[in-house]
């Protein structure tokens, strides 16, 4: 194995998924929906198929698809973009944030980037070579200690890697808190990859706004989102990567030598998801947010402290008191003892001790299994 993918464990998502088939569990952990999204894209792609598009596309994407990005960009944020030249295709986000760090990072180069960390994070900084500097989001609020992050950066800090809304806590960054990243990134020189992959499933008052719309942002600011929670279409693996030209050419650069092309009838299917289905995401953020408040509520009922995440699929909880080791044994146990799967949060932790008992959940599933996931979790014995 070369030295690039020593010590980088197997992705926790696969690992609990697994566990979920192996003991036909309830599968909260990974965040996928068990409906997809609206039937009018589904034909999109059918038609696309029948019509012939099956052959490569277009490297950086078919113009349909980066005209829909450029026009949703500018519809829901007043960002303009050229989309023959400032919007990338990608295979999902994971590949945007992937092409990214390669593109941008050299040997040694550090990349500060928020703890908890969604997984794929850490395994493309050390496989680019690069250095992570964690700033970690703390329990209960999850909110940025902008002081931390002064100190995180350094001279050899080159990337910032923001995520928001965040996966796994659920926190959307203020625009106070957009501020102050924005101003160690123009003070220090540093571009800012941001994953905006929930961009549209933020609830109550809560409002995400892009850092690339901040003043003297656009310029140093690579802005990934993609299809996959935004419509429900997670397998579809369709994303974009947005933002100055420069930058854009950058990660193009290296996305050519990992997938050159990504799902050639799926994305004129996206195009017009984006276009013309809307109404889509503001009905699914409605929904996932009575769904939110509905865990919320069981799992309360437990003794795990709740954490209510203002914007993604995830709530967090803290398990310290049910006496196990740490939240792997915890979910480990949970098949055999209450027929439910979980995530264990510390995969997404270098601070140990902050990670520990925590447990994330997933409410992006049907009603009834999640009604049913907590009276499973309600009438079993938890404690170690």
């Amino acid at each position: 194995m070369a030295d690039r993918l020593r010590g980088i464990p197997g992705t926790i998502f696969s690992e609990m998924s697994a566990l979920a088939v192996r003991t036909g569990a309830l599968n909260l952990g990974q965040g996928f929906p068990d409906r997809d999204g609206p039937a009018s894209v589904v034909e999109a792609a059918v038609a696309a198929l029948r019509e012939g598009r099956n052959q490569y596309a277009p490297g950086i994407g078919v113009p349909e698809l980066r005209q829909a990005v450029a026009a949703h960009q500018d519809r829901h944020y007043g960002l303009d973009l050229d989309p023959d030249r400032q919007v990338l295709a990608t295979t999902g986000a994971t590949e945007g944030i992937a092409a990214a760090l390669l593109a941008l990072v050299n040997p040694g180069d550090e990349v500060v980037v928020l703890e908890p960390f969604y997984d794929s994070y850490t395994a493309m900084i050390q496989m680019a070579g690069g250095v992570r500097r964690p700033v970690t989001l703390r329990a209960p609020d999850f909110r940025l200690d902008v002081d931390e992050l002064r100190e995180a950066v350094t001279d050899r800090t080159t990337v910032l890697l923001l995520n928001s809304p965040h996966n796994p806590t659920g926190t959307v960054l203020s625009r106070a808190e957009l501020q102050a990243v924005a101003d160690v990134a123009r003070e220090r020189d540093l571009v800012v990859v941001t994953d905006e992959v929930y961009e549209h499933l933020v609830y109550d008052d809560h409002e995400h706004v892009p850092l690339a719309t901040l003043p003297g942002m656009f310029e140093r600011t690579l802005s990934i989102s993609s299809a996959g929670k935004t419509f429900s279409f997670t397998g579809w693996k369709i994303g974009w990567a947005t933002g100055p030209e420069p930058l854009v050419r950058t990660v193009e650069a290296a996305k050519q030598w990992l997938t050159f092309s990504s799902g050639a009838p799926l994305q004129p299917a996206i195009a017009h998801a984006l276009d013309e289905e809307s109404d889509f995401f503001v009905g699914l953020a409605k929904e996932l947010q009575a769904k939110r408040d509905g865990l919320c509520e069981g799992l309360a009922r437990l003794d795990v402290d709740v954490y209510v995440p203002e914007g993604t699929y995830f709530v967090t909880t803290d398990v310290r008191r049910y006496g196990y080791r740490d939240g792997l044994e915890f979910c480990k146990s949970l098949p055999e003892k209450a027929g439910v799967v979980a995530i264990p949060s510390q995969a997404f932790y270098d601070d140990a001790e902050e990670g520990r008992h925590k447990v994330r959940w997933a409410f992006c599933k049907e009603q009834e299994v999640l009604d049913e996931g907590l009276r499973r979790l309600t009438e079993s014995d938890l404690y170690a």
